[in-house]
């Protein structure tokens, strides 16, 4: 049967970055990262709130994949939890190893097999990391194979390719981006986010289950219209191809 040339070729492969493009890049993540909690609250409270406010029992095992420099661990109840911490940067890490003991922070991507064992974690995290993954497919089921059957697969994702979402994006991010840089955010972004909502979520139903889900800032179930969305999700026990 011939293959869809609708559905997208994994791992993707963005447009390469110039020097001065990449080192733009390198600068507006960490502008960015301190920009948006002062700017954009609201949305930063949902972004970490939705999930770390989930039900989670006394002693879970959790992963943050992509735990950046920890802003999402200042929302959960670190007391109740073993919480570890994947981050693929290792400027990043360093800062990471400041606030967790050692073995709790790998320096690694969720792309690439990891070392704990199968089923070692009760619960994963993943704030806002789907849509920058080249190798989507790859990247889930490396977290089902780490999540416990029964375990949570908790996900914030931005509502990529809609309406309200494009919009936002124009008037905040690319905006302060030309503003600081002086050049065309369009390339930045196309490197950075590789993949929309829908194909994130094509990938995501074949290796998990959604039991939850909420969007930001309506609360109907209309991508287009919203800017973010958290799931809850639970490991698939039958895989779909």
């Amino acid at each position: 049967m011939p293959k869809d040339s609708s559905l997208p070729t994994w791992p993707k492969h963005p447009p390469v970055l110039n020097a001065a493009q990449e080192a733009a890049r390198e600068g507006f993540m960490k502008l960015w990262h301190e920009e948006l909690p002062a700017k954009y609250g609201l949305i930063e409270k949902f972004n970490h709130g939705a999930v770390a406010t989930l039900p989670v029992r006394e002693g879970t095992r959790t992963l943050e994949v992509g735990a950046g420099l920890g802003a999402h661990s200042k929302f959960e109840d670190l007391q109740r939890q073993d919480y570890y911490c994947l981050e693929y940067r290792q400027e990043f890490c360093d800062e990471l190893a400041k606030a967790f003991p050692a073995d709790r922070v790998v320096c690694g991507s969720i792309e690439a097999r990891q070392v704990w064992t199968d089923g070692f974690f009760d619960r994963i995290v993943v704030i806002h990391v789907l849509e920058h993954l080249r190798n989507l497919p790859l990247a889930l089921a490396e977290m089902h194979r780490l999540l416990r059957p029964g375990g949570y697969l908790d996900v914030v994702m931005p509502c990529e390719g809609g309406l309200a979402y494009g919009l936002a994006r124009k008037i905040s991010a690319e905006r302060l981006f030309r503003k600081q840089f002086r050049m065309d955010y369009t390339p930045i972004i196309r490197n950075e986010h590789v993949s929309s909502l829908e194909e994130i979520l094509v990938e995501f139903d074949k290796y998990f289950d959604i039991a939850w889900r909420s969007y930001f800032p309506l609360p109907i179930p209309v991508q287009t219209l919203n800017l973010c969305v958290a799931v809850r999700a639970v490991p698939r026990r039958d895989m779909t191809e």
